[in-house]
């Protein structure tokens, strides 16, 4: 096997080309445009640091790719999805959580601290990495850093911009920030909940049946229309077609001219 060139796999597809070259993956065929601005490339591909050399933050497809992860220096997984398979135990060490109502915080809290004591790099992943494992991070950092939730989700935020947690989930981190504080702190970033709109506000001003409005009065004028003009005494004519000069003179006095292929009328 030849040796290879590069030690920095690809961000995009994990292999080992020189993708800032523009050169084509022999494996997978991936190619990045010299005129593509590369610099959040790695999103997809590298899970997000929330905290320097020790905590990560990913979905399942980041948990997939084992060489990436080695480059990184992650040697644990939490696995906060049952139905995500576990796909490397030879080489990671994994822990998975109950697929429980509500989450397992402090198991899960439980095993990230100890990763911390073993100075070990943890990812924590989910399908997609946008509700469940940031849940489980955003715990974490409110139980061992001591933050409120308001802090630790904007945190989380920052370092991960396709966080997007249901109400659900955000639900039970305020009852968590209430366990762990006893009261959860007001102006929380909760996910809108837009209510129905008021009747009486898409009125467009118009009154309502029962209003005692007063109906607005208009101009009793009446406007000039286009069609109230004289009438132009011009008299009827009439017109036959193919007619004679002589023929609509006759025409006039109602005389009509005989023709030699009319047959008289008996009487």
């Amino acid at each position: 096997m030849r040796k290879r060139e590069r030690e920095n796999p690809c961000g995009i597809c994990g292999h080992y080309h020189k993708y800032e070259e523009g050169e084509v993956c022999g494996i997978c065929g991936h190619r990045v445009p010299l005129s593509t601005d590369q610099s959040g490339v790695h999103v997809s591909a590298f899970p997000s640091e929330i905290l320097p050399d020790f905590l990560y933050l990913g979905s399942y497809d980041n948990a997939s790719r084992a060489e990436l992860l080695k480059t990184q220096g992650i040697s644990r997984v939490l696995n906060t999805v049952p139905a995500c398979q576990n796909l490397y135990k030879n080489s990671f060490t994994y822990h998975c959580l109950q697929d429980e109502t509500p989450l397992p915080f402090d198991d899960a809290i439980q095993f990230l601290e100890q990763c911390r004591k073993d100075k070990a790099r943890v990812l924590v992943h989910c399908m997609s990495g946008k509700n469940r494992s940031p849940a489980i991070v955003i715990a974490y950092l409110m139980k061992s850093k001591g933050w409120r939730l308001n802090q630790s989700y904007q945190w989380v935020k920052e370092q991960r911009p396709s966080v997007d947690l249901i109400p659900a989930i955000y639900q039970q981190l305020q009852q968590y920030e209430q366990q762990i504080f006893g009261s959860v702190e007001s102006g929380n970033p909760v996910p809108p909940v837009f209510p129905l709109p008021d009747t009486a506000a898409i009125a467009f001003g118009f009154p309502k049946a029962s209003d005692n409005s007063s109906t607005p009065a208009f101009s009793s004028v009446p406007a000039t229309s286009i069609f109230d003009r004289p009438a132009l005494n011009i008299p009827p004519q009439e017109f036959t077609f193919g007619a004679h000069k002589n023929e609509i003179l006759n025409n006039s006095f109602g005389v009509t001219p005989a023709n030699g292929n009319d047959t008289p009328m008996e009487n």
